[in-house]
């Protein structure tokens, strides 16, 4: 287990979850599923608290903690994509498995966590800065999922 890891707040779904991230995203997979040694609350013995799973490279744990928290978008996963064949798979395996779609790159799954698939074509642009950077920031302000031909072509005017 990585000393700094990510911890998600789940009501039941944590496995479900973690899988789903596995099966989707490359450099990721499952860990330990800590189960409950006794009844508690919420639960009974022997039902998942805890997996550990790794998504993208990034150590985290799925916490079963219940319907207390919700996710939002003040932590989301960036997941950089190299063209659009990349970022359509990433983006339809979110939104189409019971995900929602939002702006600008940004959707999520359908446990409410966040994602943003970009570009790596947009993050070039916005770093050279200047008309360029303009350019491909206007254009990525009307779209949902990015359209990497459409940055491609605002961003050399």
């Amino acid at each position: 287990m990585a000393k700094n890891t990510i911890c998600l707040w789940y009501d039941k779904d944590a496995e479900a979850a973690a899988n789903f991230y596995v099966e989707t995203f490359p450099d990721s997979a499952m860990g330990a599923a800590i189960r409950a040694p006794g009844n508690y609350p919420e639960g009974k013995q022997g039902d998942v608290l805890v997996v550990e799973f790794t998504v993208a490279g990034i150590s985290c744990v799925g916490l079963n903690g219940g319907p207390v928290f919700k996710h939002n978008e003040a932590f989301s996963f960036q997941i950089y994509t190299e063209d659009q064949e990349e970022t359509d798979r990433y983006w339809n395996a979110i939104v189409g498995n019971g995900g929602q779609e939002s702006e600008c790159g940004w959707c999520k799954d359908k446990w409410g966590v966040s994602w943003q698939i970009t570009p790596r074509i947009l993050m070039d642009a916005l770093r050279e800065g200047g008309d360029q950077a303009k350019r491909a920031f206007d254009a990525m302000m009307t779209m949902k999922k990015i359209d990497v031909a459409a940055i491609d072509a605002a961003r050399h005017g």
